[in-house]
């Protein structure tokens, strides 16, 4: 598959993933979960569907099973851009409140989306 195709479909695929991150942060720290926790738990909900759609669709090659060696790979990929995420989010909201945070959050992560997309195509899913 193509740079481009596989850029579009990461794309789409992860505004759905973005969506449910999001809106599981903003819901749970609403409720009074801490922002760093919250934060965990919305990457934590929209990995899962992301590993599952990108590797279905995004990264798929004929005949390959997605699993084993992927999943670890994405799993490390994960622990660290959530690390970075999380450090980001705590910082924006601790210098300037949990609705500047809730809003700097589309940012930080189509930061690491763009780190996201090329560790996915050339390590994770290969």
């Amino acid at each position: 598959m193509s740079l481009a195709r596989q850029g579009k479909l990461f794309l789409a695929m992860g505004i759905l993933q973005w969506l449910v991150d999001w809106l599981v942060t903003v819901l749970l720290s609403q409720a009074g979960l801490s922002l760093e926790l919250a934060n965990v738990l919305g990457r934590v909900t929209g990995a899962m569907l992301g590993f599952w759609l990108n590797g279905r669709f995004t990264f798929a090659r004929p005949g390959a099973v997605l699993g084993g060696s992927q999943l670890l790979r994405f799993l490390c990929l994960w622990l660290v851009l959530t690390a970075v995420s999380t450090a980001a989010m705590s910082a924006i909201g601790h210098h300037s409140g949990l609705q500047r945070a809730w809003l700097a959050k589309p940012l930080v992560e189509a930061g690491l989306a763009v780190i996201s997309f090329f560790l996915s195509r050339h390590w994770v899913y290969r």
